[in-house]
């Protein structure tokens, strides 16, 4: 299988992200990329490329262009200011505060633009999380041209961005830009599968008034884990996107017997959508030792992952999302992909 990564992910690396009350070091961090970068080689999985350049209207269809003018600029307007730590935003325009101007100062914009403080703003972030973008599209352009399965190594991850706000951890939606470019090129469907432990809530709302994309989310349940605003199973898409969307939400500390029950749900309805193709947001960190997550998969399981969308038999991009045990990240994400790979 096919790798495509950019070692320019690396300019994108926070200090610290507010959870539990505090100020900590970053859980997403380079050396994520770093461990499943080294497994893929270290299994020879493939050939690994350096992303192609696709600029910013892949971007556009996606995300709305004041947020993306917003990205580009952060970190020079908050630097501009004599700051040189990380930038994080401090208010939230919340019920019953004004949405509709977006504030002049870098102070405003950051709430106006995140939903949480766990996306640090540095020097280099836009760097990485336009490369990000143009691993997941570069990646695109491999399936269309008749991969049977790519892996798009996506650092910062995306499925928390949605069309005009970051957060956790993420700032493109790198799912979302892909699973659009495919369409852009003839897709009359496509479907996002998105095994990652915390909802993709990004993806859901950029999608959920659409029915040209399917998206299936497999995730811990809203009730009590972030980002406990969307994910719930009565959201099942609006509009023209209604029966469009399924959510699976799963109570904390379930294992394979559990999980499986709902992956093979959610492939079931992939696969009744017919897709012309597939974009799994992969995120790992419902292993068993992940530092923020619940549930209890073991390593051989992402290896059933795998073997289960294998099985879907659609034309299929991986994309890379959370995950935060690093010593194990590198297992895992590519057990999913050999699983996948094992299916003929």
């Amino acid at each position: 299988m096919l790798t495509v990564y950019s070692d320019r992910h690396r300019l994108h690396h926070g200090r610290a992200e507010l959870i539990d009350g505090e100020m900590k070091p970053c859980f997403e961090m380079p050396r994520r990329a770093d461990f499943i970068l080294a497994r893929v080689q270290q299994t020879r999985l493939g050939d690994v490329i350096a992303p192609t350049p696709f600029g910013l209207d892949p971007l556009h269809r996606v995300h709305s262009r004041d947020y993306i003018a917003f990205l580009q600029r952060a970190w020079s307007e908050w630097h501009a200011l004599g700051r040189n730590h990380d930038a994080l935003p401090l208010i939230w325009p919340v019920r019953g505060m004004r949405q509709d101007r977006v504030p002049q100062d870098i102070d405003g914009k950051l709430g106006y633009y995140a939903m949480d403080a766990g996306v640090p703003i540095t020097s280099g972030t836009w760097a990485a999380v336009s490369d990000a973008a143009d691993v997941a599209l570069t990646g695109a352009s491999h399936v269309r041209a008749g991969a049977r399965g790519v892996f798009a190594l996506c650092r910062p991850p995306g499925h928390h961005a949605a069309s005009d706000y970051m957060g956790g951890y993420c700032y493109v939606n790198n799912a979302a830009v892909a699973a659009q470019s495919f369409l852009d090129a003839g897709a009359r469907r496509v479907a996002i599968l998105d095994v990652d432990y915390h909802h993709g809530n990004g993806t859901q709302s950029i999608f959920y008034h659409r029915d040209d994309v399917f998206f299936a989310s497999l995730h811990g349940d809203p009730r009590t884990e972030y980002p406990f605003f969307l994910g719930h199973d009565d959201e099942t898409g609006a509009a023209a996107g209604l029966g469009f969307n399924a959510n699976f939400p799963l109570v904390p500390g379930i294992d394979w017997s559990a999980y499986s029950v709902a992956l093979d749900a959610a492939c079931a309805r992939v696969a009744a959508y017919a897709p012309d193709a597939l974009v799994v947001s992969l995120g790992v960190d419902t292993f068993e030792h992940d530092p923020i997550s619940q549930f209890k998969l073991r390593s051989d399981d992402y290896l059933r992952i795998g073997e289960a969308i294998g099985r879907l038999g659609k034309p299929t991009l991986f994309v890379m999302e959370g995950g935060y045990a690093v010593d194990a990240i590198g297992i895992n994400a590519v057990n999913v992909l050999s699983g996948f790979e094992s299916v003929a």
